[in-house]
Formats: structure tokens, C-alpha cells, sequence
């Protein structure tokens, strides 16, 4: 089906961040597959870990014991001081389960009718509940009656919180992403999570943050919220957790954890024994290769290189961004960006229109960095004259 705008280019191999085209042709690679190749192409780790669990059991179902699934469920309740996990395939199934435990831990309560606070210009996904939460008019147009039982409140406004705390006893949780990844890098107040976290724990509702595309090292930390020094009570990962293999996470902690019993919820293909697999090796590989920290210096020394570059241009409005998660944001539609940048041979993205996002692997170098800014910021300043000019 015709959903995709796809790009003249197709690749056919990868090594690291460096994607080479069907004529083997080399792209420095600034997306990561929408954040999901943290450790860019062919990892050998991660290989070697898919080759080896393939040669021994693909699938077996949750009807019984999956050994690598509890592995990989005791490390991530370790690295995020949570309790339990659910696995599934994809970031909108982690936020369905996200949701559905907001529900019930609602009616658990005595609430018939429990509603979730969402944010305006967040993105959670495209099945019907997690469309239905997304803050995107334009995603959701089309494919309504939506789902009801969302609230939606300005992003790093926590005056909005507060008022609904003192005007909906029907609320249950927040749903909320540590930084907005789809509407261009929105970088909160440092505080923001720490206030939603205080309202939270003084109405008895759930803090879930939806860590799809922050999560696993991308901000500096292994999750996003720990620069907060807080604890979520859901976490929803997917993305860089399997490297490019379909595999996702909603984990819970205290009353969250014990929700979701036999028969509330399920998945067939949800923590097979690849996947699982394929996420261990990620883990052990950004564990030892100390990658959250890595990203951290590289995306500020990035970050500091478009300000430096990029300072008093006309036309830029913002730079933002937290460790190799990055946003520039432009007066103007600025989507042609693309199609330079690709005749450059690197792999940008725009979004909203006017706003260049760079997620690259956090196995980038220094030198693979200045590249990134030195191109993008090149390409933006001659895309803002032309414009100005009005040639």
C-alpha cells in the first residue's frame, strides 16, 4: 500500500553508521532508522547473538518458560529500578499495554470511566488507542470516532496538570514523553519530570513515560528520566532495544506491576526467544562500550557545534537537544533538506515540516560528528539564503 514517500535510494548493506546504496555507494548515516539502530548496521555482537538463537529456537510462545525473556526481564528491572515487565513488538503495542494498565488500575479503583492526560504535539503510535493519544490533528484525521479517555494538555505546562488534579477525580495517569521525539526534539524544563512526578504521587496516579525513542543511552542516560533522578511507575521501550529486531517493553513497578494479571493481556510473538536475544546483546554491548555517556559528550559537543555554526543566521529559530538526540528548528518548511542532504550522502530527517531531527548511532565518532554538523549546518545556511533571496 501507497504510505510511504520513499526516498530514490535503497540500501543493501551497512557497517557501523555508514549505509552503502544498491551501487554500493556510502551514506554517513544520521537516523539510525528512527532511532533504532543505536549500534548502527551489522553489529557483530548483536550478529553473532541473532545467527546462534536462530540455529536454536525461534519461537515457542508464552504458554511456557522463555529463558532468554527472563534474562532480558531481570536487566532491564535492574537498569530501571522497576519491578515487572510485558514484552511485545513495537512502541505503539508497549503504549497499548501502557494504557490498558491505566485502565484497569482505574477501575481497580473504583473509577468507571478513568481518563489519561496526554500531551499536545506528543506521538505514542498509530494503532487506535495509541493514534487517539498522540497530539498529531493531522495523524489522527480521517480515522475517527477516535478512543475516548484522553485529556490533552500543553507539554511543559504543569499548570495544566494541576488544574486537572483539581477539576477530574476521574484521572488515573499521565502519559508523557521525557523529551517529543516526532514533533522536533522538545526539550522540557530540567524540572518538568520531577513536578509531574510530585503531582503524580499526590493524587495516586500513574507516571508513564514513554521512553520509545529516549530510551536505551540515546539522551546520556540509560533511560531519559534518570537525569531526573526519578522513577516512572510505567516505562514504555522499543526502538534501540533490539537494534533493528521488532522487539518492545512496558515495565511497571508497585501497584503498576501488580495490575495486569493471567488473561488481561497478552502476545503471541511478544518476547520470543530471537528478540530477546537480539536485546541482550544490545544491552551487554552499550553496558560495556559505556555508550549512554558516550552519546552524552558527543551530543553536546554536536549541539554546541550547530549553536557555534549556526549563530545569528535568519531564518533558525531554536537548537535543541539532548545527547544524540538532536532538533534544529527553521522559520519555513524546510523538507527539501532531505533530498540535499541525500545528494550529500547523509541520512537526515525533517519533521512538523520545519524542524531538521538527527538521531544517529551511538556509535559515532568525533570525526563522524563534525561531519554530521559541519553538512547540516552548511546545507541550512545556503537553503536560508537561497530563501532570503528568493532564488
Amino acid at each position: 500500500m501507497s504510505t510511504y514517500r520513499r526516498l530514490p535510494v535503497a540500501f543493501s548493506r551497512g557497517r557501523g553508521a555508514i549505509l552503502f546504496d544498491t551501487d554500493d555507494q556510502p551514506y554517513l548515516d544520521a537516523l539510525g532508522g528512527i532511532a533504532v539502530c543505536g549500534l548502527g548496521h551489522a553489529h557483530p555482537t548483536v550478529q553473532q547473538a541473532i545467527a546462534d538463537q536462530a540455529g536454536k529456537l525461534l519461537h515457542t510462545s508464552n504458554l511456557y518458560g522463555i529463558d532468554t525473556q527472563q534474562q532480558l526481564a531481570d536487566r532491564l528491572v535492574a537498569l530501571s529500578g522497576m519491578d515487572s515487565v510485558f514484552f511485545s513488538n513495537s512502541g505503539a503495542e508497549a503504549n497499548e499495554t501502557a494504557i490498558k494498565l491505566a485502565r484497569l488500575y482505574g477501575h481497580n479503583r473504583g473509577i468507571d470511566n478513568p481518563a489519561v492526560i496526554v500531551m499536545e504535539n506528543s506521538f505514542h503510535g498509530r494503532t487506535m488507542a495509541t493514534l487517539s493519544a498522540t497530539g498529531n490533528r493531522k495523524a489522527q484525521a480521517g480515522f475517527e470516532p477516535l478512543v475516548q479517555g484522553f485529556m490533552r494538555v500543553p507539554y511543559n505546562d504543569i499548570g495544566a496538570i494541576e488544574y486537572i488534579a483539581a477539576n477530574r477525580p476521574d484521572t488515573v495517569a499521565i502519559l508523557v514523553e521525557p523529551i517529543q521525539g516526532e514533533a522536533g526534539i522538545n526539550v522540557p524544563a530540567d524540572n518538568y519530570l520531577n513536578e509531574l512526578r510530585t503531582v503524580c504521587d499526590e493524587q495516586e496516579w500513574l507516571l508513564m513515560l514513554d521512553e520509545i525513542q529516549t530510551g536505551i543511552g540515546r539522551t546520556g542516560k540509560w533511560f531519559a528520566y534518570q537525569h531526573n533522578d526519578i522513577v516512572p511507575d510505567v516505562l514504555t521501550l522499543a526502538k534501540a532495544l533490539g537494534n533493528g529486531v521488532p522487539i518492545s517493553a512496558c515495565i511497571a513497578r508497585g501497584a503498576a506491576a501488580q495490575t495486569l494479571t493471567p488473561g488481561t493481556h497478552g502476545s503471541t510473538f511478544g518476547g520470543n526467544p530471537l528478540a530477546c536475544s537480539a536485546a541482550l546483546a544490545v544491552l551487554d554491548t552499550v553496558s560495556a562500550d559505556d555508550l549512554p555517556n558516550h552519546a552524552g559528550t558527543l551530543g553536546q559537543h554536536m549541539l554546541d557545534g550547530f549553536k557555534r555554526y549556526l549563530a545569528g543566521v535568519e531564518g533558525v529559530i531554536d537548537i535543541r537537544g539532548k545527547g544524540l538526540m538532536l532538533g534544529i528548528e527553521l522559520s519555513m518548511n524546510c523538507t527539501e533538506l532531505v533530498g540535499r542532504a541525500l545528494d550529500k550522502k547523509l541520512l537526515i530527517n525533517v519533521t512538523g515540516g520545519n524542524r531538521v531531527r538527527l538521531l544517529p548511532p551511538l556509535i559515532i565518532d568525533r570525526q563522524m560528528a563534525d561531519t554530521i554538523v559541519d553538512t547540516v549546518s552548511e546545507l541550512i545556511r545556503a537553503f536560508l539564503s537561497e530563501n532570503r533571496d528568493g532564488t
